[in-house]
């Protein structure tokens, strides 16, 4: 089974571009959103298997979407990687506290993003 879709969330487009373009060279059909509101409608429609979150967005943050999802049965299921600038102890804490399943800091390598990702898939199948 594996992981076959993934969100992308950041308001950041260059962000999302870069990895767009890095997943699907690694096989994954994506999708994505540019704040946490559409990714919260996004979600429930597309199903995917991984969320890609960053934390810092002008609506809704990336933990407050992390507990949408983990609060929602239909897609609790759903592995969550935070990808973020916020690098401190307590943060991390939280992301475990919220029901995160990996967390990678900005600046990041797509390619080391991308090995994470199939260290997660074992969780999947």
């Amino acid at each position: 089974m594996g992981i076959k879709k993934v969100l992308i969330v950041d308001d950041e487009a260059h962000i999302r571009d870069i990895l767009k373009l890095r997943l699907q060279i690694a096989g994954f059909k994506t999708v994505d959103a540019n704040c946490g509101k559409q990714a919260i409608k996004i979600i429930p429609k597309e199903n995917p298997d991984l969320v890609i979150l960053d934390v810092m967005m002008p609506d809704i943050d990336g933990w407050e979407v992390c507990r949408y999802i983990r609060n929602q049965p239909e897609v609790a299921h759903v592995l969550i990687v935070m990808l973020t600038a916020k690098n401190e102890i307590r943060d991390r804490e939280l992301g475990i506290q919220v029901g995160v399943n990996g967390y990678v800091t900005k600046p990041f390598s797509p390619n080391e993003l991308v090995e994470r990702i199939r260290k997660l898939e074992s969780l999947v199948d």
